[in-house]
């Protein structure tokens, strides 16, 4: 009952995640304007994005174009489109896995070992979205933050770390727990498996007392029984004393 709960959270952690890098890898909200310095008109705001990018003005609507030409963009922009499609593919492919090998699904029947095995593959596959994930994040926030304080820039090329950032760490955290759970309780389940015999209820069976410690005996000899005399047909050859006369046994045995 508790690797079953535990499996139900776990697919819980990794939906939302995978909810979050969608949402992450669709909004433009990845480099907002910086309201820095005195020369920065307010009510204008430009947002970039993996797709495109954005302006919005006061009291008008947001205003997107999407990029014209991949290579014109910049070398973290370029992996993050790779990596964050890459996230959500092995994130989506990961739970509908963990879905055949679940405890309260009836994919793979009789076959615990089979269940768990296919569970550590999804959650392995789960992280490894999490991980793809956290690779285009982290070096897009690095990048950015490394500009706002370059000063070779001027003011109105700083950016902002976008909410699509902190949505993509969010992600990032829930993927990690949901593939720990489905990886880390089955290997442990796996390491403490035992062969188990079960027997069923009905079934007559007699308890016998523990054997009790035998007490060394005493050795007794039996006399050993004297050999019997055999008779045979054959004339026997074997005498105890030489006589001129045959004796009875002799006759007899002759006969």
């Amino acid at each position: 009952m508790a690797n079953s709960a535990l499996e139900i959270v776990g697919l819980l952690l990794s939906l939302i995640g995978l909810v979050g890098t969608a949402a992450s890898t669709g909004m433009p909200m990845w480099r907002v304007t910086a309201f820095i310095g005195e020369n920065i008109i307010v009510f204008e705001t430009r947002y970039e994005g993996l797709w495109m990018n954005c302006f919005r003005q006061a009291d008008i609507r947001m205003q997107c174009k999407v990029y014209d030409s991949l290579l014109a963009l910049s070398p973290d922009l370029q992996a993050a489109r790779g990596l964050m499609c890459c996230a959500l593919a092995l994130g989506g492919l990961g739970v509908l896995i963990s879905l055949i090998g679940m405890q309260c699904t009836s994919c793979i029947q009789n076959n615990d070992r089979a269940k768990r095995l296919v569970l550590i593959i999804a959650g392995s596959m789960i992280i490894g979205a999490c991980i793809c994930v956290l690779i285009p994040v982290s070096w897009t926030g690095h990048v950015i933050i490394t500009d706002f304080y370059n000063p070779l820039l001027i003011d109105a090329q700083r950016r902002e770390l976008g909410e699509a950032l902190y949505i993509g760490w969010v992600s990032a955290a829930f993927l990690f727990a949901g593939g720990c759970m489905f990886t880390c309780c089955n290997i442990q389940s796996e390491d403490k498996d035992s062969p188990r015999y079960l027997y069923s209820r009905n079934s007559n069976y007699t308890a016998y007392p523990p054997p009790q410690q035998l007490q060394p005996q005493q050795l007794v000899f039996l006399p050993q029984p004297q050999p019997q005399p055999m008779l045979s047909r054959q004339p026997s050859t074997n005498y105890s004393y030489h006589s001129r006369y045959p004796s009875v046994r002799s006759g007899v045995a002759y006969l």
